[in-house]
């Protein structure tokens, strides 16, 4: 695009954001954020932003000071801002994109929320949006009307795990059926860094309310490492089933990956007591911090920044970010 390329990154997400900008050799342009006494808050765009190409970095997961709800209004309210004052083009960048697991509707009545992000967003003034390893990939592409570009973290995990033991029998396991695929994609990434084969096993899972069952390993983690891979961790209860499934079946190692370290209530203590012995996440929310409870040397965190710099420069150069 021939516009100038722009770099926002709301407060909360400042960090990433110069991190990014570094890999992109620019800075983040200044816009303004305010918060007011009666919980109101102020979101200004840039001066300089008429005809351009706007990037705005804003991951959705909650934070102690802000709730999902209130990120995305930010986001909205300087989209809209961006909007009025002529950015040419203007693409969300959503390291985590929140309500997303509500995708469908298992019982009547059920919110089709991710839609409904999707409706605002696009609504907002939002041309496109990039996001990394979303939890439903076909439902994140239907949800929007806009342009869509979904990145794949597989790569980045695989190339972590090689370098740290890189002699390994490894196995990449799904805690639930659902995860099949991405598991898929992490084993294929892994074998090819690896150059060897890695097996794929997955746990069954149902879910009955907020009791979990299911007591089925299929696949052989025997004598290997298992890498129980899922695109967030909310709870942990989930990866704590898999990996207590995994050392029942006698696996020598069992590490947790998720790109998403959401860990919430007491999911730390939940991987913990499940006798996991390493945890590999992305820095895609606060800087992957709170997976951090679960011990000094356990937790890995994996810097996304430069896929996503990777990312805006093509998008900004006119050609597919999707990796």
């Amino acid at each position: 695009m021939d516009a100038p390329l722009h770099l926002i990154a709301l407060n909360a997400g400042t960090p990433f954001g110069l991190r990014v900008a570094h890999h992109l050799g620019t800075g983040l342009a200044g816009h303004g954020e305010q918060d007011f006494d009666d919980g109101e808050f102020l979101l200004r765009a840039p001066a300089a932003v008429r005809g351009g190409d706007v990037y705005v970095i804003q991951a959705l997961a909650a934070v102690a000071e802000q709730g999902s709800g209130e990120r995305l209004s930010r986001l909205l309210f300087l989209a809209g801002a961006l909007r009025d004052a002529g950015a040419a083009r203007i693409t969300a960048v959503l390291p985590y994109v929140a309500f997303a697991r509500q995708d469908a509707r298992r019982e009547p009545g059920d919110p089709l929320a991710l839609r409904y992000v999707a409706t605002h967003l696009e609504a907002a003034g939002i041309d496109a949006v990039l996001a990394l390893d979303v939890h439903n990939l076909s439902a994140f592409q239907n949800a929007f009307r806009c342009r869509t570009e979904h990145l794949d973290g597989s790569a980045l995990f695989a190339a972590r795990i090689a370098a740290d033991a890189p002699d390994e029998d490894f196995c990449v396991v799904a805690p639930d059926g659902g995860g099949i695929r991405r598991a898929e994609c992490l084993r294929e990434a892994l074998a090819q860094a690896l150059c060897r084969p890695v097996t794929l096993a997955f746990v069954e899972k149902h879910r009955h309310g907020s009791t979990l069952t299911g007591d089925l390993l299929a696949g052989d983690v025997a004598g290997k490492t298992a890498i129980v891979f899922d695109d967030i961790i909310g709870t942990g209860h989930t990866m704590a089933r898999a990996v207590r499934a995994c050392r029942a079946h006698g696996a020598t190692r069992v590490l947790a990956a998720a790109t998403h370290a959401v860990f919430a209530g007491d999911a730390a203590a939940a991987l913990a007591d499940a006798g996991v012995d390493g945890v590999i996440v992305a820095d895609t929310v606060q800087e992957g911090g709170r997976a951090l409870a679960i011990g000094d040397g356990k937790v890995a965190v994996l810097d996304t920044s430069a896929l996503f710099a990777q990312a805006i420069r093509a998008l900004h150069e006119g050609a597919p970010a999707f990796r």
